[in-house]
């Protein structure tokens, strides 16, 4: 199928990106790496009057230390942020989730910050956004605002931007000294979307698990046990308290079990690696 007829825009600024967006809305789709919006424009389950193009705004391709945080421009693509000689010391946790985006032909075009605005549950980098208590850089013609990654997040693919607003950065926050960090998926196939997901961060004495691909969004939880009985408790007591759901690849309560083992996993992994 071919898609509906639409008016092109190539940005070459942020204020023409902005100036769009301020007047057509919700009428306008962003286009940076393509690779989710393409798919939906061709089976027209997208049918904007716009298809506004930023990968030519000057500035957004690049990938920069803020404070204790790296920011991730709207048009860096996923394999420049792999290939990024400062990640696996920056955030490791980040570094450990790329290999499982796609495959290397998807993550050549797709970018970092479209994933994050197509907020596909079974994603890998808004399961890590949220995990590292990221944030997400909004910016429009009124200003910028800056949205945690728990906030952003508000259901199946729906996030808090405004129709006027444009994702123009990821801040990322760097590795933290004492922490350890693992991520763990599973998948029918490498590359396939994860059936579920798990993000860990721990310290000396607790743990953060972020679980991915379970419920309508990624989901976090606070506080729990390195390991032993304890962890095993928290774990059923997180996998019974998710919204699952069923569909062609797995049911509910099979996600229920490998959110058991992959966050038993992983937590057990960050807490063996902190450094």
């Amino acid at each position: 199928m071919k898609p509906a007829r639409f008016d092109y825009v190539r940005a070459e600024s942020l204020a023409e990106a902005h100036d769009v967006l301020a007047a057509e809305g919700g009428e306008a789709s962003v286009l940076a790496g393509g690779q989710s919006l393409l798919p939906l424009l061709s089976t027209r389950l997208a049918r904007p009057k716009i298809v506004l193009d930023i990968m030519r705004i000057p500035g957004l391709d690049v990938i920069s230390h803020e404070s204790d945080a790296i920011r991730i421009g709207a048009a860096v693509r996923q394999a420049k942020l792999a290939a990024w000689p400062e990640l696996s010391a920056a955030q490791p946790l980040l570094a450990a989730a790329l290999p499982f985006i796609g495959h290397a032909q998807t993550r050549s075009r797709g970018t970092v910050c479209g994933s994050i605005a197509h907020a596909d549950p079974s994603a890998e980098i808004p399961l890590i956004l949220l995990a590292l208590e990221g944030e997400i850089l909004l910016s429009s013609a009124r200003g910028q605002r800056r949205v945690s990654a728990g906030e952003f997040f508000t259901g199946l693919m729906s996030t808090a931007r405004e129709e006027h607003e444009l994702v123009e950065a990821a801040i990322v926050p760097r590795r933290r000294p004492g922490h350890g960090y693992a991520f763990r998926e599973f998948a029918r196939r490498h590359g396939d979307f994860a059936i579920v997901a798990c993000a860990a961060i721990a310290n000396e004495r607790k743990a953060r698990l972020a679980v991915g691909g379970v419920a309508d969004r990624p989901v976090a939880f606070d506080g729990l046990p390195l390991g032993g009985t304890p962890l095993d408790e928290a774990l059923d007591r997180i996998a019974g308290e998710l919204d699952a759901r069923d569909d062609l690849h797995a049911s509910a309560d099979y996600r229920r079990h490998l959110v058991r083992r992959l966050g038993r996993a992983s937590i057990v992994e960050a807490s063996r690696c902190r450094a």
